[in-house]
């Protein structure tokens, strides 16, 4: 309930978030305040929030994790060059980086595919 009544007065018009802390402010970087009004959104509705970190390497089960591909998948992926990948060992692994960077690649793409097809509709 408390999470609604902030969220509430987070909904008005563009503005700032900011921390006070010992009498001095420090704005966020709007980032961080989407961030917190996403997680504010979650709890207000009942979810639940897990906050965790990501190592700056990755195995390429959790690579794929992320991905949401299976590992056969992103083993091609690391094989055709389109995801870089290094070798500790006899083992590939991948930076949390890289591995971003390809999921942000690929939701641009789908964003892009989905525009083209809404752009057709429209064009009929």
């Amino acid at each position: 309930m408390l999470a609604a009544q902030v969220l509430d007065q987070l909904s008005g018009p563009d503005g700032a978030l900011a921390v006070t802390r010992h009498e001095a402010v420090s704005p966020l970087p709007v980032e961080v305040g989407r961030l917190l009004q996403h997680v504010l959104d979650v709890v207000a509705r009942g979810g639940t929030v897990t906050v965790g970190s990501v190592p700056e390497v990755l195995t390429t089960t959790t690579a794929a994790g992320f991905l949401g591909v299976s590992r056969p998948t992103l083993m091609r992926m690391v094989d055709n060059g389109e995801l870089p990948s290094h070798k500790v060992g006899t083992h590939t692994r991948l930076k949390a980086s890289d591995v971003y960077a390809a999921l942000r690649a690929r939701r641009a793409r789908e964003r892009a595919a989905y525009q083209e097809l809404m752009d057709l509709e429209d064009g009929d």
